[in-house]
């Protein structure tokens, strides 16, 4: 496993982390806990050292499935969590002030019920979990993760960047507030690196590397005939004809699979971690049948340029989540 810098923070992170979204039981249907644990400890068995968890992640529960397994290993294990929007409103809806969202006393009781969560006494990352560039004229939340930091009760804090829309975190990376940030960075998005990436690189600024899979568009297994079950986010993502486009877009990809990359996950995880500037790369791994091949794009290998200026041309500007 390579090990790079979480920006300026000092840690040491592995560049294949853990997205724990999938086993929180919510919106992702079908996880079952005792899968779940067993499918989280494996990647620490294997050098993975970084979990991105929230409380918003099935009412906790994924964050208390991840303190259990940090409270029984002797490795090292950094945990990620968020804060979830007071109004409960994903993505952020601009024009809505940061008050509704992420009021001063919210932040500290939510960072509260995640360290009893957790069964820990600091979070290594805490981060609101959406962001809009107006917040940062607003006051309140600053206060809140100051306090925080201060307390001991939090080491580092960042932001999880609005789905699809890099750009609106830009001037958070350069207020030196934040000391990472999570954004989609995938094949089909690609473009944090125009700005984003150089610019938290330039700052200092950790980077995960969130939705590698495109929502699990990206390792070929959805078909026009994929089903989901009922209350799975899923079905509105890969509504209407989305099926049919994905499987289009990805059947071309498979042409490209070969020396550098063997399969769809492997080349859309070493395609996240070609870029300098991210820290890691954080897939949702809910069951042991997709961590071994995950982890293993960690090892430090970069796709050629010649192989990355190819996948720039299959880039797929849309956002699902509308």
């Amino acid at each position: 496993m390579e090990y790079r810098p979480l920006g300026r923070t000092g840690l040491a992170v592995s560049a294949v982390g853990y997205g724990a979204w999938g086993i929180g039981g919510s919106l992702w249907i079908g996880a079952d806990d005792e899968e779940s644990v067993r499918a989280l400890n494996r990647p620490v068995d294997q050098g993975v050292n970084l979990i991105d968890t929230a409380l918003g992640y099935g009412m906790g529960h994924s964050e208390v499935l991840v303190g259990r397994l940090v409270r029984e290993r002797s490795e090292t294990v950094y945990v990620a969590t968020k804060v979830p929007p007071k109004n409960l409103l994903w993505p952020a809806v601009r024009g809505v002030p940061v008050a509704q969202c992420f009021p001063a006393r919210h932040i500290l009781y939510c960072a509260e019920r995640s360290l009893k969560n957790l069964g820990v006494d600091r979070i290594d990352l805490l981060q609101l979990h959406t962001w809009q560039d107006d917040y940062l004229d607003e006051d309140g939340w600053r206060d809140a993760l100051s306090e925080l930091k201060q307390s001991g009760k939090v080491r580092f804090v960042g932001i999880s960047v609005n789905d699809h829309e890099p750009a609106s975190a830009l001037r958070a990376v350069q207020s030196g507030i934040f000391d990472t940030v999570q954004v989609i960075y995938n094949i089909f998005d690609p473009t944090p690196a125009a700005e984003l990436l150089p610019a938290c690189r330039e700052a200092g600024v950790g980077v995960l590397a969130r939705v590698p899979f495109d929502e699990g568009a990206l390792t070929g297994a959805i078909t026009p005939e994929t089903t989901f079950p009922e209350g799975d986010f899923r079905n509105k993502y890969f509504g209407g004809d989305r099926k049919e486009q994905v499987h289009e877009r990805v059947q071309a990809l498979r042409g490209l699979l070969g020396g550098e990359a063997a399969t769809l996950p492997e080349l859309a995880l070493r395609f996240c971690l070609s870029h300098d500037a991210v820290s890691t790369v954080i897939p949702g791994m809910r069951r042991l049948s997709s961590v071994e091949a995950n982890v293993r794009a960690g090892d430090g290998r970069r796709l050629s340029p010649r192989l990355l200026e190819e996948l720039g041309r299959h880039a797929w500007p849309r956002n699902f989540y509308s």
